[in-house]
């Protein structure tokens, strides 16, 4: 089942046979597909008149209103080496159905059970799943280094990092299994592995952003922690560099600002934030905290959100906690992207670097020398975030990382003793697109396009063609959240098991109507609205008679836009299957 080759799925009407290529593996992993029952059997059990198609992997099993699917890998690409492990991007899936008919569901099941497909394919389609068969990518070198020799004996599945597996709540039924001896975790992320050259010397640089599926969703639905402090939108990032037996690790995460905090659609641009007054923030604050200093080591947070307007109550919120916390291990900064970067003075981002340049060489990074002795430990960690922890975020990202990237490859022998990573053009050129390319990945799964300000990441220049595309995918941005982020929200919970199919016939959440308005007063508007348009287009010569249409017509237009617009949160596409106390 976890074999690094090509494996085999064999479907009869009866039962689904797993077979794993291994040289020698006789084992296959038998589905019954109307008890569910696993069983191991041999090749010599399979039926030569199973229809046969090859496989990568098994994402897992999920229900749904027509019974058990099965979700497999079909095509996977190969995005590198990891200390000589493979490591692939899975591209290709298939959703096959233990029922050989749906014909035992009415009609409001057949499409219910279509919708819940489509959920699942959304999910499966959002471009950045990557799995290996004999390395854990769910841990960072550090953490893997500082382990026992009991932890390496456990399956990649037993001890990998729940937080960063994506496909956990599919395999759930699976692991139940003893017949399945081990199954491989798949990351919601984005991973870079390139081989380069400096001073004529190639070494790997590997950049890994682990997206954690908790309180996991997107951008105006899923804002602030849960009750047991997990952060929205949280990605743990680390950057890799492997030379001549050498290997040296530096992380950074990102995650919402932890307490409780919303900013729900309601079809203006830039919904008002709020935060929560009847909930104790510093309760999930601590957990928070208590969490990444547990794991992380100390804390700097970089807060980037702008120090006015409606973000300004959340840096105050944020300070505040912060010094009421009073612990030594937690240092907090506050930063206006903004505000310092204005009228494209990019330049001035290097004031918070290096205000915090003494900070990051106390924390150093993880390094192991040729003789697998390790030399630095990484003892902090920037907390970096903005209002979506997206393109302001990324951006500090790059350069902090790209400080511990010059210590590094001094320290490697890489780099000679004066020369800096920036007058590098052809590795400056790499390291920009992968920093960018991080940012479209994070920015897609949560907000739905690509990253605004990569123009900075990808040239170190602000240009004015970035500000055209950052307008556009703005614009798209707007779209998306507004009346298509509730599907995609119900996709990811159903996904994730944060939403269960009752097994029962009962109704499920998706039959839940909208009232009268939301039908009504858009139809109201656009006739409206075109009727006025008519009467300008056939007044001709009698404009006084016709003004009295278009002002009557313009004002029902204006006044039922206006009420829309009063009411927009009946207006979005909204979530159908959480409770919107679970997600607050």
């Amino acid at each position: 089942v976890t074999s690094p080759f090509l494996s085999f799925r064999h479907i009869t009407p009866e039962k689904f046979f797993i077979e794993a290529c291994d040289e020698g593996a006789d084992a296959v992993l038998a589905i019954d597909r109307v008890s569910n029952e696993m069983t191991l059997t041999g090749k010599k059990d399979v039926p030569l008149s199973a229809v046969t198609r090859p496989i990568c992997g098994i994402m897992g099993t999920i229900r749904l209103v027509a019974g058990m699917y099965l979700i497999v890998i079909t095509r996977k690409r190969n995005v590198g080496s990891l200390l000589g492990h493979a490591v692939w991007k899975a591209v290709d899936f298939d959703v096959i159905s233990y029922k050989k008919t749906v014909l035992h569901l009415s009609e409001i099941q057949s499409q219910e059970n279509k919708t819940f497909l489509s959920m699942i394919n959304n999910v499966l389609t959002t471009d950045g799943f990557y799995f290996c068969t004999d390395f854990d990518l769910t841990h960072t070198l550090q953490r893997l280094a500082n382990t026992s020799p009991d932890f390496h004996e456990m399956s990649l599945l037993e001890r990998a990092d729940q937080r960063f597996v994506w496909n956990g709540n599919l395999l759930r039924e699976l692991a139940a299994q003893p017949e399945v001896a081990s199954l491989t975790p798949c990351v919601c992320s984005d991973i870079v592995m390139k081989p380069c050259r400096i001073n004529g010397k190639i070494f790997e640089w590997i950049l890994i952003s682990r997206r954690s599926c908790f309180r996991a969703g997107v951008r105006y639905y899923v804002r602030g922690i849960d009750s047991e402090g997990h952060a929205a939108n949280f990605v743990e990032t680390e950057q890799i560099v492997l030379y001549e037996g050498a290997k040296a690790s530096f992380v950074q995460t990102r995650g919402s600002m932890p307490f409780y905090w919303s900013q729900r659609p309601n079809l203006k641009y830039k919904p008002k934030p709020i935060i929560s007054k009847t909930t104790n923030h510093l309760d999930g604050f601590q957990r928070h905290f208590d969490s990444q200093l547990l794991i992380y080591g100390k804390q700097t947070i970089l807060n980037l959100v702008n120090q006015k307007g409606s973000e300004k109550p959340l840096e105050q919120a944020f300070a505040k906690m912060v010094s009421g916390m009073n612990n030594g291990m937690l240092h907090y900064i506050a930063f206006d992207f903004h505000k310092e970067c204005s009228k494209m003075r990019w330049d001035r981002l290097q004031i918070l670097v290096d205000s915090v340049a003494e900070t990051q060489d106390e924390y150093s990074y993880f390094m192991v020398n040729p003789e697998e002795k390790t030399v630095a430990q990484q003892r902090g960690v920037f907390r970096s975030n903005c209002m979506d922890c997206l393109d302001r975020t990324n951006v500090i990202q790059s350069l902090l990382a790209r400080r511990s990237l010059q210590s590094q490859l001094q320290r490697m022998g890489v780099l000679n003793v004066g020369q800096r990573i920036e007058e590098q053009a052809e590795f400056e050129k790499i390291y920009k697109n992968a920093w960018a390319d991080n940012a479209n990945a994070c920015a897609v799964q949560y907000a739905g396009t690509g990253a605004l300000k990569t123009d900075f990441t990808r040239t170190g220049k602000r240009t004015r063609l970035g500000l055209l595309m950052d307008g556009w995918n703005s614009m798209i941005r707007y779209y998306k959240n507004n009346f298509s982020d509730g599907f995609r929200q119900d996709a990811i919970d159903l996904f994730l098991g944060n939403f269960a199919v009752d097994e029962s016939d009962g109704p499920t959440p998706l039959r839940v109507q909208k009232d009268w308005k939301f039908l009504t007063l858009p139809i109201i508007m656009l006739v409206a609205f075109s009727m006025c348009i008519v009467c300008l287009l056939m007044a001709g010569d009698t404009w006084t008679e016709a003004l009295a249409y278009v002002m009557f017509w313009g004002a029902a237009s204006a006044i039922t836009g206006t009420i829309i617009m009063f009411n927009g949160q009946d207006f979005v596409d909204s979530p159908k299957l959480v409770h919107k106390e679970k997600m607050d």
